[in-house]
């Protein structure tokens, strides 16, 4: 049955910031909620309403096959895409003699190539209905290199890539309108610190609120970015 909502993926939703942001649009979206770990995501599916308006779906960011699976789910499940939030990612601690290879080599795919296979695989659908929405997340540390943070150089990547997306499709010649938003918090207080920064950080829900702000602009409002620190943050 159409309920006349739109269809939303989000990557990462199964807590942080991706939750979050499930939460605040449900209202207004059906969403396909996709991680690497099922049972959250199938607890928030279901107080979210169930099969009806939020599936669960597994799924490694870092994989083709399961990216492209991901993108089918939608549209077997609510019969298109019409927003996209590339949300999965994780950091690692600053200094080049931190962390392990393994962990890096991790983090680089997530942070990476994850929201470029996420592109790739729902790129066609959004480009045969001539609209949607892609907002990936990136961070201040994508516009400002940190000390000895590889994390940084992954972010930094990730506003490239959203840059380079508007710039390919303000390019192509199909009149499409579909618009790319990059996500920008500083410090958030969520699972990603494994010392949570508490009251000197931003909420998961203040960026749930910037997705959605960027999310209800009318069609032809295309929010390039949006870079939120808490006030206390001066870098």
């Amino acid at each position: 049955m159409d309920t006349g909502k739109k269809v939303m993926i989000i990557t990462g939703a199964g807590s942080g910031i991706g939750a979050a942001t499930a939460r605040a649009v449900s209202d207004r979206y059906r969403l396909i909620l996709a991680g690497r770990r099922l049972e959250p995501l199938e607890e928030l599916a279901a107080s979210l309403g169930g099969p009806a308006n939020a599936i669960a779906v597994r799924c490694d960011v870092t994989e083709w096959d399961q990216v492209e699976a991901l993108a089918g789910a939608a549209i077997e499940a609510f019969g298109g895409i019409d927003a996209v939030f590339a949300n999965a990612g994780f950091g690692a601690s600053r200094g080049f003699l931190e962390e392990t290879p393994e962990h890096w080599r991790s983090m680089v795919l997530t942070n990476v190539l994850g929201p470029a296979l996420t592109i790739r695989a729902t790129l066609p659908h959004l480009l045969e209905k001539g609209d949607g929405h892609f907002l990936i997340t990136s961070s201040v540390a994508g516009r400002r290199a940190l000390p000895g943070s590889l994390y940084s150089a992954t972010k930094f990547a990730a506003t490239a890539m959203g840059e380079a997306l508007r710039a390919e499709l303000r390019a192509r010649d199909d009149g499409n309108r579909i618009r790319v938003t990059l996500i920008e918090p500083g410090m958030v207080d969520t699972p990603f610190f494994d010392n949570r920064p508490g009251d000197q950080a931003l909420s998961d829900d203040d960026i749930a609120r910037a997705v959605n702000f960027a999310l209800e602009q009318p069609g032809s409002v295309d929010i390039n970015e949006i870079l939120i620190r808490p006030i206390r943050q001066a870098l």
